[in-house]
């Protein structure tokens, strides 16, 4: 086999491999989602819910996301999202829910948008505001329904694997991470600049800082009497060169 014909055949091989590959991965990327995907367990967040549209001609026309019912959240707000209706559905829970807020008996059950278009190639992005989220969980998952204008309806509702690997239709999921505890500054000994100022009553002992000082004045000084030593050194010597220089021009 020639070299071009070998090098045509490894082209071949290789582009097919790669569109495989992209193959492969459009499936897995063209889901509902949740941005961000994570959250700190106890506050509040924004996250938008990525729609694209999977099919080649029809439009996807209504989004439902449904929210949790075990963890239900006290306070949920809405962007407008232009050229969209967006309805609020609230409703009684299986069972009261006591919070820091205290008892929950009703919340927000499933928000919808509808009335807009995500047409083929296109994705849309519907941005809530929730909290308090629970500390008593590692996650939320957001069960969604897709509806395409030509009747189809999807729902992403599998919750993720044991093994990790991605179910067919995944639901957009939440992760929830610990708070960061305190306010930032350690509990370690107290630093110099918060230790107590010496009163005239109880003289302390010089600071760091002072006995620094006290020293570059005291290294100055030294400094600037061997500088004058030398200054007079030197004068001392260009005197004596050039009464040496007179004398031997006179011999």
């Amino acid at each position: 086999m020639s070299f071009p014909a070998a090098f045509r055949r490894l082209a071949a091989v290789t582009a097919g491999a790669a569109a495989l590959t992209i193959g492969l991965a459009v499936p897995a990327l063209a889901h509902v989602s949740i941005n961000p995907g994570t959250a700190e367990q106890g506050g509040f967040t924004k996250v938008a819910f990525r729609v694209p549209n999977e099919r080649d001609k029809d439009s996807t026309s209504k989004v439902e996301v449904s929210f949790p019912l075990d963890h239900p959240l006290p306070f949920v707000s809405v962007k407008p999202v232009p050229g969209w209706k967006v309805k609020v559905t609230e409703g009684k829970l299986p069972k009261p829910v006591t919070t820091e807020y205290g008892e929950i008996t009703e919340a927000v059950t499933k928000v919808t948008w509808s009335g807009g278009k995500i047409e083929p190639g296109q994705f849309q992005e519907f941005e809530v505001s929730m909290g308090a989220l629970p500390e008593d969980t590692d996650r939320l998952l957001f069960p969604t329904t897709q509806t395409y204008d030509g009747g189809e309806v999807v729902k992403w509702a599998d919750e993720p694997k044991a093994d990790g690997s991605e179910p067919e239709h995944p639901a957009p999921v939440l992760r929830l991470t610990p708070a960061a505890g305190g306010d930032g500054h350690g509990t370690g000994t107290a630093s110099p600049s918060a230790a107590p100022a010496a009163t005239d009553a109880s003289p302390a002992a010089p600071s760091v800082t002072a006995v620094a000082a006290s020293g570059a004045d005291s290294s100055d000084g030294t400094a600037r009497a061997l500088g004058v030593a030398g200054l007079v050194l030197g004068l001392v010597g260009a005197v004596a060169g050039v009464l040496g220089l007179r004398r031997g021009r006179n011999a």
